[in-house]
């Protein structure tokens, strides 16, 4: 009998998989009348990948969709150790569905799925059944894990059971772009410093997007309005640009399914959870309505999204006294992309001028005169638009809330007192390849044991999972406010028998607030390396942040100059704002690493500031601001040649400091030329060391593996890709910076033709193919020594080299710099130009630069036509390679001539 049962289930099982898509399809266009909309038509997805992890046979999931078990190693599972295909152990209440939910694959150390896919976008889609697994520990404290998709982290120290809130089943939907030749590498990686934590996943699915629905067209160069910034200010959504999606909404109107898509498998949820002030609201609906679509594509959203709305209404008095607003929870310290659709389809609304309104995003205004006919050019035409706006940080708080609301314009600019909105979306961007957010708290439990949004079949099973995981927590908040306390009592203890006050900088004690504090509070550093300034001398020294005294601004806030010590010291004070996507982590890695670091080519840190709120730092004034001040896009005139290498040579000498001169390897990891500062006497400084890293620190060690962080443009490629992070990335960012100084141009530049985007292949390019000399800045045209330009380009292009284990040492680059430098500097200081050879333009007019022939003070004539620097009687030859050693080779017969022109090139203190 029971195995009758067990068949009759089975059969039972396949009749409905093979009926509930020909049900779902019947319903879809019963409800859904066809209407004759013009050039409707669904997108076909390239790949529709669906992987039933930890499933041998796979099966037919609800949609009617095909999922293929991962048993059979279809998709290149790659394992440190074995995983292990699971089952669900209990039986799953009904709504969680058969496919993928009953099985999932789960590990102990790392795993990996690679999938081939085709050039382009893709919807990439986890599934997550957090519950009790045969053989696994309880999810509540075992199940976290973090997630990547090639260079970018998606999920990181994740719990899918505090991430579903109380709901069975939880979907994380992501965007990623793949270039031609790309796998896409999932690589699943339990936290390492829980035992026997474990990952897991219960489905996975790829799916092929168009090129341009959320990525900028090719021909919109500029991106998307980037709203709370200067006027005119857009955000460039490239393809190395990552989305998570937070939030899809149909207003208006019911939830609609992924079957119900537009061939993407999205889902709409309704807009009911999300709004907070509706008073009044209308929810017009006009099925009749036939669509057109014009400016964009019909698959953009389902029909059902143009056809309904929510309005509020047409009373004028109580319409202009509320906004209609929705409020989204989204993670503090990131941007966010935001879509609003619209439609106009009532039937009182087809002129411009009948409706219109304005809208604020996060309380910032992003339109005053929203006019849906204006943008659409009629009556039942779609169209959408797209904003960005960043979400600071606001203490510690993990999220907060981004409110979208309408209010009506003005009577005079409209007939209609008035406001609608159709649809939206809303993604958060990948920051520095990271879209991971913080777990959220466990939800609260009220008397009852019910979390508020979990379905009655639920409750008991919850009330013990959130019991437990409340228990946990208080246990270790209790245990962590013990040990707090026993550390206090023992640093005061130590603060007594010292006479030197000591801050542990990664608590960042922020209570002090005396304006006569001005002992060091470094982590146990000599008070007169890192100074601690309280935020009433910041104030001071500001004129309470006046913006005269902005001389400078980036992501992360302003920078100042201001004056200390009783106005007798001029420094630069940079303002983290609450915005900025550098945190509290990269403020106390720069005051970390900068207060033990001196070094003529480093900025110096003077203090710091961690009061009231505040994260500021102190450094050294450089009165010529950065390098990329002066090389393009600015007032300042261009620099001499000769001073471009001086700034080169002395920012690689910094760089060279950081990977051999400090106690450890230190990785700068964001090399640029902003990040390259200039005092009054042209001295280059690195600075930002924010994102800086130790590097390997035994001989066992090759790389640091690490999220990938840095700038787009000069990001090492290699690094991109693997994640493994060494000096030889700094290297390659250096490259840049040099292509950049030859150039006058930016690492990026979006309004260029397409393969001279990003400078660094440009670059590679035109000097493989003899063209360099089109794309050197024209200032210099004439005035660089081709020897000079040699050697230079010799270097570059070798820092720039894909391998990077083929890229020159920094000590390398030093020294090709210096040499280069010393064959400019026979031109223009050693050697005066021969009256008989005289200075010749070279007879290629397309090459800017000129060959010169020289004598020196013995009379004997030089020319620096070739590779190499060259005399009358005998040959010299100093070649530097790209390896790390230099090789001199030397004729007997002009050893002492060699000598006395390479004399500083050979004696590293001549310089």
């Amino acid at each position: 009998m029971e195995n009758s049962s067990k068949r009759a289930s089975f059969y039972l099982g396949n009749l409905l998989a093979l009926l509930l898509p020909c049900l779902f399809f019947f319903i879809q266009n019963l409800v859904v009348p066809v209407t004759g909309d013009v050039n409707v038509t669904p997108y076909i997805p390239i790949e529709n990948i669906t992987i039933d992890c930890g499933s041998s046979t796979g099966g037919r999931s609800m949609d009617g969709r095909a999922w293929v078990g991962d048993v059979d190693g279809q998709f290149s599972r790659i394992e440190q150790n074995k995983s292990s295909a699971v089952s669900v152990e209990s039986q799953p209440p009904s709504s969680v569905a058969k496919i993928p939910y009953y099985t999932a694959r789960f590990s102990y150390s790392e795993f990996t799925y690679s999938i081939p896919l085709t050039t382009g976008p893709k919807f990439i889609r986890f599934h997550f059944y957090p519950t009790s697994y045969p053989g696994f520990a309880d999810p509540s404290n075992k199940a976290f894990f973090s997630v990547k998709a090639g260079p970018f982290t998606l999920l990181s120290n994740f719990s899918a059971l505090l991430h579903a809130g109380g709901e069975f089943a939880l979907v994380k939907e992501y965007c990623v772009n793949f270039d031609e030749g790309q796998r896409l590498n999932l690589t699943f990686t339990p936290r390492p410093d829980i035992i026997d934590s474990y990952a897991f996943i219960n489905g996975i699915e790829v799916v092929s997007m168009p090129s341009d629905l959320y990525y900028r067209a090719a021909s919109d160069a500029d991106g998307v309005t980037f709203i709370g910034q200067a006027q005119g200010t857009m955000y460039p959504i490239e393809n190395n640009t990552a989305f998570e999606k937070m939030y899809r909404i149909r207003v208006g109107g019911r939830e609609i399914p992924p079957v119900e898509d537009t061939g993407m498998f999205r889902d709409w949820l309704n807009d009911d959870y999300y709004l907070t002030i509706a008073k009044p609201s209308a929810l017009p609906v006009n099925k009749s309505t036939e669509l057109t679509f014009r400016s964009i594509p019909s698959f953009s959203a389902p029909r059902e999204v143009y056809i309904t709305a929510r309005t509020m209404g047409t009373n004028k008095t109580e319409n202009e006294k509320y906004n209609l607003t929705w409020e989204f929870p989204v993670d503090s310290g990131f941007h966010y992309f935001v879509r609003l659709h619209f439609c106009e389809f009532q039937n009182e609304i087809t002129q411009q001028g009948d409706r219109v309104f304005e809208i604020f995003l996060a309380n910032l205004t992003a339109e005053t005169q929203a006019d849906v006919i204006a943008w659409s050019g009629g009556h039942g035409i779609p169209v959408y638009r797209d904003y960005v706006v960043a979400i600071g940080t606001k203490g510690n708080q993990k999220q907060q809330n981004l409110p979208v609301a309408l209010h009506p314009s003005p009577e005079w600019r409209t007939r209609y007192s008035d406001a609608i909105l159709n649809g939206l979306e809303i993604f958060k961007l990948s920051n520095s390849f990271v879209l991971a957010g913080p777990n959220p708290d466990a939800p609260a439990v009220n008397q009852t044991g019910d979390s508020p949004q979990t379905s009655t079949k639920s409750k008991n099973n919850n009330k013990s999972v959130f019991g437990i995981v409340g228990g946990l927590i208080s246990g270790l908040l209790v245990l962590s406010l013990l040990c707090f306390f026993i550390f206090r009592r023992r640093m005061r203890v130590k603060d007594t028998g010292s006479s030197k006050g000591v801050l542990q900088l990664s608590q960042f004690d922020s209570t002090v607030k005396s304006s006569k504090s001005t002992k060091s509070r470094g982590s146990s550093l000599p008070s007169d390396l890192c100074r601690y300034f309280s935020l009433a001398e910041i104030i001071a020294a500001t004129h309470n942040f006046d913006d005269v005294f902005i001389v400078g601004s980036g992501g992360f806030g302003n920078v100042y100059k201001g004056f200390i010590n009783g106005g007798a010291t001029q420094v630069a004070i940079k303002r983290l704002n609450p915005g900025s996507q550098q945190g509290a982590h990269e403020f106390r890695t720069e005051i970390e690493m900068l207060s033990q670091l001196r070094h003529v080519h480093l900025v110096s840190l003077i203090g710091y500031c961690n009061d009231g709120g505040e994260m500021i730092l102190v450094y050294d004034y450089m009165a010529n601001g950065t390098l990329r001040d002066h090389l393009y896009n600015t007032e300042n005139p261009p620099l001499p040649w000769k001073q471009r290498l001086e700034i080169c040579l002395g920012a690689a000498i910094g760089l060279q400091y950081l990977h051999s001169g400090a106690k450890h390897t230190i990785i700068h990891r964001d090399v640029k030329t902003t990040n390259i500062l200039l005092d009054e006497k042209w001295v280059a400084k690195v600075s930002d060391f924010g994102l800086s890293r130790v590097g390997p620190t035994n001989m066992f060690q090759t790389h640091v593996s690490t999220v990938v962080k840095g700038s787009f443009g000069y990001l090492d490629p290699e690094y991109s890709r693997r994640g493994q992070l060494t000096e030889k990335s700094d290297v390659y960012s250096f490259g840049v910076v040099l292509c950049e100084i030859l150039c006058a141009r930016p690492p990026l530049s979006r309004s260029a033709e397409k393969a001279q985007v990003s400078l660094a292949p440009w670059f590679q390019q035109c000097h493989q193919n003899g063209t360099l000399h089109k794309i050197i800045d024209p200032f210099l045209k004439g005035k660089i020594l081709p020897d000079c330009l040699k050697k230079f380009t010799e270097v570059t292009t070798s820092c720039l080299h894909e391998d990077g284990t083929e890229r020159p040492s920094m000590d390398a680059v030093v020294w090709g710099l210096q040499f280069a430098l010393q064959l400019q500097e026979l031109v223009e200081e050693k050697l005066t130009p021969n009256a008989g050879a005289g200075i010749e333009e070279d007879v290629d007019d397309e090459t800017p630069f000129r060959a010169y022939a020289m004598e020196d003070d013995s009379g004997e004539v030089f020319s620096s036509i070739g590779d190499h620097v060259m005399n009358s009687r005998s040959i010299s030859t100093f070649s530097l390679t790209t390896s790390d050693e230099q090789s001199f080779i030397t004729s007997d017969s002009d050893k002492h001539s060699s000598k006395a022109v390479f004399s500083q090139i050979r004696d590293p203190q001549g310089r």
